[in-house]
């Protein structure tokens, strides 16, 4: 793999996306909280791995348009909502997600006159997800798709978490699935990969069985009759047997 800059990432916070709004992204990660169980007889300090957490922070611009970063993020909303980063717009790239309570919107004015927010999401009972993008940034159609396929280069049995945010619905009842292949050719739908019929302004997350056969070959699926439906997935494929 060669190196890659952030160029051309994009931002999606609820069923928004912000990508155009954000100025800057200064933390996207976590992992266990440590547990101090240092004994008095010892010469350095012991940890235990803990829960997991993370967060997702970043700088927002003000822009007061409907749908954009003031309306939302002001809201301040108590539900869960999902954060994801996408390192680029393309099917396969990299990027994070997770499931977070807005926790803040302090928005500031600067001396010379720019108006900031430094926003935090911060995981709500699930970490943060390194995954692959399923879309190439918004997937906007108004019939029923195969999008394109991403080679995970072997399969695993440790089932997936799946990220959905879907911006906007014109009409209709679309479903959102994921399928896996062993051979990019011979497709079947991902047990517990199905997200139903979605609405716009959807971001929700689903976790298959823990033990689940993930094949080698992955791509997320619409289906139904629906109008204008744009929306961004992303899935992690466990490697290791994950709680």
């Amino acid at each position: 793999m060669s190196k890659k800059t952030g160029l051309g990432s994009r931002f999606f916070v609820g069923g928004y996306d912000l990508s155009g709004d954000t100025n800057a992204l200064s933390k996207i990660g976590g992992g266990a909280g440590l547990i101090d169980v240092s004994a008095i007889n010892g010469e350095a300090f012991e940890r235990l791995g803990g829960k997991r957490d993370g967060g997702l922070d970043f700088t927002s611009l003000f822009n007061t348009a409907a749908g954009a970063s003031h309306p939302v993020l002001s809201a301040l909303p108590t539900a869960d909502v999902v954060g994801m980063w996408a390192q680029a717009a393309s099917v396969g790239a990299r990027g994070g997600a997770l499931v977070a309570k807005q926790a803040d919107y302090p928005l500031a004015q600067a001396a010379d006159g720019a108006m900031t927010a430094n926003v935090s999401l911060m995981a709500n009972n699930y970490g943060v997800h390194f995954g692959r993008m399923l879309t190439a940034g918004l997937r906007t159609e108004s019939t029923a798709t195969n999008g394109a396929s991403i080679d995970t280069l072997a399969s695993a049995s440790f089932g997936a978490s799946i990220f959905l945010v879907c911006t906007a619905l014109g009409s209709g009842t679309p479903t959102i699935k994921v399928q896996d292949s062993a051979d990019d050719s011979s497709w079947a739908d991902l047990t517990g990969g199905t997200f139903g019929t979605v609405a716009a302004l959807d971001n929700e997350v689903i976790q298959t069985g823990a033990t689940q056969a993930v094949r080698q070959y992955i791509r997320v699926i619409t289906t139904g009759t629906f109008a204008n439906l744009s929306f961004v997935c992303l899935i992690n494929k466990h490697t290791v047997a994950t709680i």
